[in-house]
């Protein structure tokens, strides 16, 4: 039986992170701008917290920066719809 780390539990994260970001690519070739921005949040909010474990400054706060403009566009996209 094998005891899982926080360094595995991180890799599965970076994987599932490179998944959202591969569909957020493929959602901003398609024009789908709310698509894109839902997956693209999580991105950055996984990339911030493997930037905390690691102390990785720049990554840590050019993903907080993206996290709010994400969340800014996502808000804006259903004012603008209501």
């Amino acid at each position: 039986m094998k005891i899982s780390t926080q360094a595995d539990f991180e890799q599965v994260l970076k994987w599932f992170a490179l998944a959202l970001g591969l569909c957020s690519t493929i959602a901003i070739v398609q024009g789908w701008q709310l698509a894109a921005m839902l997956f693209g949040l999580p991105f950055c909010l996984i990339w911030i917290y493997c930037g905390w474990l690691r102390t990785e400054r720049q990554l840590k706060y050019i993903n907080i920066m993206f996290s709010a403009l994400y969340i800014y566009g996502i808000a804006r996209y259903f004012m603008l719809d209501a």
